[in-house]
């Protein structure tokens, strides 16, 4: 009997738009959760805008992102999109640098987003940002400034 398998190529990750950091080829992401169905890669894959993919939280509660870049980069953009089409809800996400490997951290900006089903279900942010020398950026994030047990999201985050 002829014994065979089949073989599928690699994909490679997409691509980082024109002026944007490769961070899958510059940091590692650090995630305190992750749906199974919604990883932390679909935060930074070429599915943006309204019903793009995104990472969804396992867990509710407060959650974070950091990146812990290879060596030390400036930050001069932040692109945020979320998304929340189900609930209505404030999320309220604060981006902060660190230059000393993670030991300690400055806040860059702290934005809240309304969301309701009925009317504004989707936000995009583009944030100038002065930052030199980042070892780790985090994106702390509350899903529900309310107190309700919601799971975090973010359709993608982006650098420049």
């Amino acid at each position: 009997m002829l014994r065979k398998q089949i073989i599928k190529p690699q994909s490679e990750p997409p691509a980082p738009k024109p002026g944007e950091i490769d961070i899958a080829a510059v940091a590692t992401v650090l995630v305190t959760s992750e749906d199974p169905g919604h990883p932390i890669d679909l935060a930074f894959d070429e599915h943006r805008g309204p019903g793009g993919t995104r990472w969804v939280a396992g867990e509710p509660g407060e959650q974070a992102v950091i990146l812990a870049f290879d060596s030390p980069h400036a930050i001069r953009r932040v692109v945020l999109e979320v998304e929340e089409p189900e609930v209505a809800r404030t999320q309220e996400l604060q981006l902060a640098a660190s230059t000393d490997g993670g030991q300690t951290y400055r806040e860059l900006l702290r934005q809240e987003f309304n969301f309701s089903p009925q009317g504004s279900t989707f936000e995009r942010e583009d944030w100038a940002v002065q930052a030199e020398g980042v070892t780790h950026l985090r994106l702390a994030i509350k899903p529900d400034k309310g107190g309700t047990p919601y799971r975090a999201t973010i359709t993608s985050l982006a650098l420049r």
